[in-house]
């Protein structure tokens, strides 16, 4: 509103008068606004105006996640929502199913609303559609993914690190044919667990083979199907690291089929409730939502309080948790040593979970 009012050459209580259909306001007055409003792509909404404080602070801010049943993606939104709740503050949120038009529309539906900010997870691979709102000074914070073609604000885990550390701790257990079990995406997230893996496998003076390296297994039923081939190689590998928790997933299916759960390490990206149940425990790479929901949420409240410090990106540490699947040993090397002797097979049941539960 203060930006029609300046463009035209008005008072923000005059913009407000003609949107109110006030009558005493002057035709020519009113043409002017009116313009300056087409202009600025600028739409008045009296239900958002009520919902807006009388003293200035903010009464609501939007919040865009990939699937709101994920438990990943819900303990993002319960600390958001935590956080703005002890200031007073609503939260709108909507799933955007990782449909890069359903984000666009969502976007400028909760805009329409005149949310005081916005965080949400990107679901497209453009965000310059909001460069207009950031002149109009709407903050908008962007958590797990980086905006692109965007200069904003953004929280992410330290992924990069995460996948180095569990493919060196893999290493330090004798092993030198490390498996990959990635997702096709091109987000963020994706490429930089896989540049983690490499880095580790370079450092270890190990030779990189792509014929164990899969970037496509993006469900349970792919990454199962996929470890089962790598696992009746000539040479297979000896451990596993798996990219994202529904591969993690997929990997347990095929070794609980082949038998080989207690001789095939593994350690999986992303935690789940039940990995500690499994006999090994799943060793992961454990993200932190609720610390990246809740620094989303401090970061978007100090933009809205005033704050114009240069964008930045804030990193959220990972954390690796040893449960045993990560610390087996290998059972044979590259020089050819004689397999050790497989533990006791004690086979678990795995319950069949849905991808809808699955970060």
């Amino acid at each position: 509103m203060r930006s029609v009012a300046a463009l035209a050459g008005v008072g923000k209580t005059t913009v407000s008068r003609v949107f109110n259909l006030d009558p005493t306001v002057s035709p020519e007055i009113v043409s002017r606004v009116r313009k300056a409003a087409l202009a600025l792509n600028y739409h008045p909404n009296q239900a958002a105006r009520d919902l807006r404080r009388r003293d200035g602070r903010p009464s609501t801010i939007g919040l865009l996640i990939p699937d709101v049943s994920n438990v990943f993606w819900a303990s993002i939104f319960r600390a958001v929502e935590d956080f703005a709740s002890a200031r007073g503050v609503r939260v709108l949120a909507s799933n955007l199913d990782d449909d890069a038009d359903r984000e666009r529309e969502l976007v400028g539906n909760l805009i329409s609303r005149r949310v005081d900010g916005l965080i949400m997870v990107p679901a497209g691979f453009d965000h310059s559609y909001l460069h207009f709102q950031q002149r109009l000074g709407m903050p908008v914070v962007f958590v797990d993914r980086p905006p692109l073609l965007l200069a904003a604000d953004s929280v992410v885990s330290d992924c990069r690190e995460g996948a180095y550390e569990a493919v060196r701790h893999l290493v330090s257990y004798g092993h030198r044919r490390v498996a990959f079990l990635g997702e096709s995406t091109a987000h963020a997230p994706a490429p930089l667990r896989y540049e983690g893996y490499v880095q580790a496998v370079h450092e270890a003076g190990l030779r990189m083979d792509p014929s164990i390296v899969k970037r496509d297994a993006d469900t349970e039923d792919t990454a199962a199907a996929e470890c089962k081939k790598l696992l009746s190689q000539r040479n297979p590998p000896t451990a596993f690291f798996t990219a994202h928790n529904r591969a993690t997933l997929g990997a347990l299916e095929a070794f609980s089929d082949l038998g080989c759960e207690h001789r095939v390490a593994l350690i999986g990206f992303d935690d789940f409730p039940l990995f500690d149940r499994l006999r090994p425990g799943v060793s992961v790479v454990a993200q932190d939502p609720r610390g990246l929901g809740e620094v989303g949420a401090r970061v978007l409240f100090q933009r809205i309080g005033g704050d114009s410090s240069p964008v930045a990106q804030h990193v959220v540490k990972t954390r690796l948790i040893a449960r045993g699947s990560g610390e087996i040993p290998a059972q044979r090397s590259s020089a050819g040593t004689k397999p050790r002797p497989p533990a006791a097979q004690v086979r678990t049941p795995r319950p069949r979970l849905r991808d809808a539960e699955l970060g």
